[in-house]
């Protein structure tokens, strides 16, 4: 049983129309453009030596708190998480398969953008009275522009984001998943999660650093396997699908039964608000990580923070795109008429393809979801320290692990409408102090690229 509301809803919607109707859209376009341009288009020309340091590099000797693959691992949970499968989904029926090629578009301007994020929180990290690296928007807003009321709003937001779209999307889809796939009841889902997030969370990052570079390369790795068998057995259809995204992003010719929205607007609209909840370019939550990782120039850890953008969006999200698109259950219902939506859809699509196809989504919402759950939960936790102190820590874990439980609970058509109302309240202060220190970044980003290439002259 869950709770909903349809007032609640109709309510929810129009807000969240309103913010992403324009103005967020606009700001996150105009700030990755300008510095793609500023910056010469580095998202393109450093993406190769960027992946090679997400995955190779360790400065372990260096200032920080766990490594940098931790550091990754721990961005890249609350990234490739619900919003690469359940988010895509909900993209697509609400604005159809045109909202994948917004999410494409964004998640392009948004590297560089995340880049931006991540070298300002490195620059900007201070060190807590208990030996721990404090960074993100708060720190590089109040630091970088004396703007204390501005890093206040990002910190009180980004709190709020912390329990909705980092916490209950994250919960309501597995919850979804399990029920889906077994009927297991979702307040049972509820508290089995409850009890194993409040397990983690006493480890504090540290902890959450390790389960997180555990479990973020095995569920990547099985949801592609997947994803890719499937697109192998309808590789015919690839090419029909592809063109269809492009196309309908501009006409809206794509949108049928199952689709909610209609036209460019709806395409554009779901595809951004759904692109920067897959990547979180823009929103200022991942610098919150990157700035505890261990790296000897802020640049170095950028790199890698932007690699998060490519892989979550640009791969993951496609790949869910595409299976939905090739295998044709758009429009389904469930057994009770419900449409098809979020995680349900997504299982649906593999189910159909290959007889483990359910087993492989519903296992991987579930690691991608608690992963992006105790993710989060470092986010936020940041995010509270610094505006009440560590004092008030063990409250916010403990309300932290009740939202878990409500999450599993509550309608997905309420869920997701409050996750992008959050978002963009996050992301505002965020951009705002971007655009501010949009300065400071391109400087800190030129020293950067000089030393990469004395670095490469060096090694000739």
């Amino acid at each position: 049983m869950t709770i909903h509301s349809d007032s609640i809803v109709k309510w929810l919607q129009l807000i969240d129309n309103w913010m992403w109707g324009k103005v967020l859209i606009i700001l996150l376009v105009l700030l990755g453009l300008y510095l793609t341009i500023r910056l010469r288009g580095m998202q393109f020309r450093y993406l190769g030596y960027a992946l090679k340091l997400a995955f190779t590099r360790q400065d372990k000797e260096a200032e920080g708190d766990i490594s940098q693959f931790e550091a990754l691992m721990t961005a890249l949970a609350a990234t490739i998480g619900i919003g690469s499968i359940a988010g895509v989904a909900t993209a697509i029926v609400g604005g159809g398969f045109g909202a994948i090629f917004w999410m494409w578009v964004i998640a392009l301007v948004g590297m560089v953008t995340k880049f931006s994020e991540a070298i300002l929180a490195v620059k900007y990290r201070v060190v807590d009275h208990r030996g721990q690296m404090c960074g993100g928007p708060m720190y590089y807003i109040e630091k970088g522009l004396k703007w204390k009321w501005l890093a206040v709003a990002f910190a009180l937001f980004g709190a709020m984001s912390a329990f909705f779209g980092g916490n209950m999307t994250q919960s309501n889809s597995i919850a979804e998943a399990m029920y889906y796939l077994t009927d297991f009841p979702h307040y049972v889902t509820g508290i089995i999660l409850t009890v194993a997030t409040a397990v983690v969370l006493l480890g504090g990052i540290n902890s959450i650093g390790k389960v997180c570079a555990f479990l973020v390369p095995i569920m990547a790795s099985m949801y592609m396997v997947g994803g890719f068998v499937i697109l192998f057995m309808h590789i015919g259809e690839i090419p029909a699908s592809l063109l269809l995204i492009v196309k309908s992003a501009f006409t809206g010719d794509a949108v049928k039964g199952g689709v909610i929205g209609s036209g460019m607007i709806a395409a554009l609209q779901y595809g951004v608000a759904r692109g920067v909840s897959s990547n979180e370019a823009g929103l200022g939550s991942a610098p919150i990580a990157a700035a505890a990782a261990k790296t000897d120039v802020p640049g170095r850890q950028a790199l890698i923070s932007m690699t998060t953008v490519f892989l979550s969006t640009i791969i993951v999200c496609s790949i869910t795109a595409l299976v939905i698109s090739v295998t044709g259950v758009l429009g389904q219902t469930d057994s009770s008429g419900r449409l098809l939506n979020g995680a349900g859809l997504v299982i649906q699509a593999f189910r159909s393809s290959i007889p483990w196809g359910a087993n492989i989504v519903t296992i991987g919402i579930i690691l991608f979801g608690y992963s992006t759950i105790v993710g989060w939960a470092y986010y936020g936790e940041k995010c509270v320290e610094y505006l009440a102190g560590e004092r008030v820590l063990v409250y916010y874990r403990i309300l932290f692990c009740m939202i878990v439980f409500v999450g599993t609970v509550l309608s997905i058509d309420i869920v997701w409408p409050l996750v992008d109302i959050m978002n963009g309240l996050m992301a505002f202060p965020n951009l705002i102090g971007l655009f501010a220190l949009s300065g400071i970044i391109i400087a800190e980003s030129k020293l950067f690229f000089n030393l990469l290439e004395q670095e490469k002259a060096s090694n000739k």
